[in-house]
């Protein structure tokens, strides 16, 4: 193990993240301390080395003053020997480990153990705590985070320990100089702490408010370019240029704020450490000159003095950015730290699969609404059966899926596979067990190979291939090639598989699927972008896929549905009618009307009194 990997800078949390500063940090940063506290102890010896430099360069001119010049090397050769060891030695060797501990061994793995933690967590939220908020604020949110905290330890380590080492030795030595210039020092500190803790709250209260801001322009950008095509379609350059100028008109209010307190803390600091030389070298001459200090101790006075007064502006500005940044992670942790809604029970085990019986028994589910969603649904889906399922629009459809996959929990009844309830079982080992394939295809601006090889990661090139060719896909991949030069199964897709047709999108998002080869399939309108002949050329596919699977369909293309061993008509949240295709037709009712509406070649009505799914 090198000195670099003595952090580990993926290491998985133990608990989730608390929702207060400190202890936040604390689970941040769990893990880095065998790291963190070297690199504070070589700052701190850096900051001593300072004062030690003022100390020798005092006595270096004492001892040069109280002989003849002639005599200075013979007399104090081994004393400047020492002087010359300590400076060219000793002092770079301590602040050089200290830049090593801290840009090499520090700063690049806390960064990263802070953003896996932040990520990993945010990834376990459930589906409504990504619909509720912009894709682009949640991500700003997660790098703002890391990146503020990693900021604030740096700076800790690196300017406010040096410091205080620094300001410590000092009043040590002007102490050892003359006690009453030590104490004018103790004096100046104080007035010097007063200016911080007037000025850091309201530094750490405009930037906290600045970042929300800037994470709110953040979204705004990103919900419109991600939705690019609908603006162009809908010619609304000018409708969303003005949402964003309003989103950056807020933003450009805060800074303002956050200018206005940041300028009056720069100018009452520079005037007061303007009055540090002025108060110590002052006083040293006033000393020296009544016989109670040396030449040497002017000069070591007048070098603390200076160097205090240039320290005084980098460290308080290094404590503006650190209060700046601790206002960005107490509003990164408002984001992000909310407790996880949908967990695995604490003793929960692997889901395991060997029929394939699905069991909705009694569910309900409305999105804490009082209507909409599932009501009272139950059903038995035999292992190995094929299930389509029907409806307008707000039935349910898409409602039973999303709990199928424990997206949502039902708030009524329970979903049992092969007898265990989904609740009861790991959501991991719950979604490995079934494949789907969905109308809004799920595209990674990555190669084909590695958005179809998402179904099964350890799959070889040949197993890649077949699934391909299984979903008609593999003819048009031949021919992809990206901006990058790369071609074929290289080439990458763009964001959300931009470059691609609505065909192709679903013929890869297939053969992601096929790849999968999960006993429980679920396919919600799989073929609805493709054009009669394409669905007819994968339908046979589609039927070797579906083989020895419990599946279930939805589409409102009713066609699709007409094999299938049982077909279900969802009706405002419950069954209204089940049976096969020739049944269903026999009854006359729902199901009828809607076969032969689209036979007559009308789409089916969507209800428009019912609520969205």
């Amino acid at each position: 193990m090198t000195l670099s990997e003595l952090i580990d800078p993926f290491a998985r949390a133990k608990a989730p993240p608390p929702s207060t500063l400190w202890r936040f940090m604390a689970w941040a940063l769990n893990g880095a301390w065998p790291v963190l506290i070297p690199a504070a102890t070589f700052s701190i010896l850096g900051g001593v080395t300072e004062v030690l430099s003022a100390k020798l360069l005092g006595d270096v001119i004492d001892r040069a003053l109280g002989g003849a010049p002639s005599a200075v090397f013979s007399a104090h050769g081994w004393f400047l020997l020492l002087c010359l060891g300590f400076f060219v030695l000793l002092r770079p060797a301590i602040l050089g480990i200290s830049a090593y501990t801290q840009s090499v061994m520090m700063q690049p793995n806390v960064f990263n153990l802070i953003l896996s933690r932040v990520h990993r967590y945010t990834l376990g939220h459930a589906v409504a705590f990504f619909d509720n908020d912009f894709a682009g604020r949640i991500s700003q949110k997660e790098m703002q985070t890391a990146r503020a905290m990693n900021d604030v330890v740096t700076e800790a380590v690196h300017s406010v320990l040096f410091a205080v080492a620094s300001v410590m030795g000092s009043v040590w030595l002007l102490g050892a100089v003359d006690w009453r210039i030590a104490v004018g020092l103790v004096i100046w500190i104080v007035a010097y702490g007063f200016l911080i803790r007037h000025f850091m709250p309201r530094i750490r209260e405009t930037s906290k408010s600045r970042a929300a801001a800037r994470a709110m322009v953040t979204g705004q950008l990103v919900d419109t370019v991600t939705n690019i095509k609908t603006v162009k379609l809908f010619a609304h350059d000018e409708f969303e240029d003005q949402a964003a100028l309003g989103a950056m008109s807020t933003y450009r209010d805060r800074f303002i704020a956050f200018g206005h307190v940041s300028a009056q803390f720069r100018f009452w600091l520079m005037a007061l450490a303007g009055t540090l030389p002025v108060l110590l070298i002052g006083g040293a001459l006033f000393y020296w000159s009544v016989g109670l200090v040396s030449a040497g101790d002017i000069a070591a006075t007048g070098t603390v003095a200076l160097r205090l007064a240039q320290m005084t502006g980098w460290v308080s500005f290094t404590l503006m950015g650190m209060y700046a940044n601790i206002g960005e992670i107490e509003d990164g942790i408002r984001t992000i730290t909310p407790a996880h809604t949908l967990l695995d029970a604490p003793d929960a085990g692997a889901l395991t699969v060997a029929r394939g019986r699905i069991e909705f028994r009694d569910v309900g589910f409305s999105y804490g609404r009082k209507d909409g969603g599932l009501d009272r649904i139950t059903l038995d889906i035999a292992p190995g059966e094929k299930i389509g399922v029907v409806g307008a629009s707000g039935a349910g459809k898409s409602t039973m899926v999303a709990l199928l996959l424990r997206l949502y929990d039902a708030e009524r009844g329970g979903i049992f596979i092969d007898g265990q309830n989904i609740e009861q079982v790991t959501q991991e080992s719950l979604r490995r067990q079934i494949g789907m394939v969905t109308q809004e295809t799920a595209m990674f601006n990555r190669s084909a190979l590695d958005n179809i090889r998402y179904g099964k990661p350890d799959a070889t090139m040949d197993e890649v291939i077949a699934a391909a060719e299984k979903a008609e896909a593999h003819e048009f991949i031949q021919t992809l090639r990206d901006h990058a030069g790369r071609s074929g199964y290289d080439a990458h897709l763009g964001e959300r598989g931009v470059k691609l047709s609505g065909g192709q999108r679903q013929r890869i998002a297939l053969a992601r699927a096929i790849l999968k080869d999960a006993p429980i399939l679920v396919l919600d309108e799989a073929t609805s972008a493709l054009d009669s002949e394409v669905e007819a050329s994968i339908q046979s596919a589609l039927e070797r896929v579906m083989q020895g699977k419990t599946v279930m369909a939805i589409a409102h293309r009713l066609s699709t549905l007409s094999e299938m061993d049982r077909i279900i008509v969802l009706d405002r949240g419950r069954i209204a009618e089940a049976g096969t295709h020739d049944a269903l037709l026999a009854r006359n009712g729902l199901y009828a009307r809607y076969w032969h509406r689209q036979s007559g070649g009308f789409m089916v009505p969507e209800d428009e009194t019912e609520a969205a799914e």
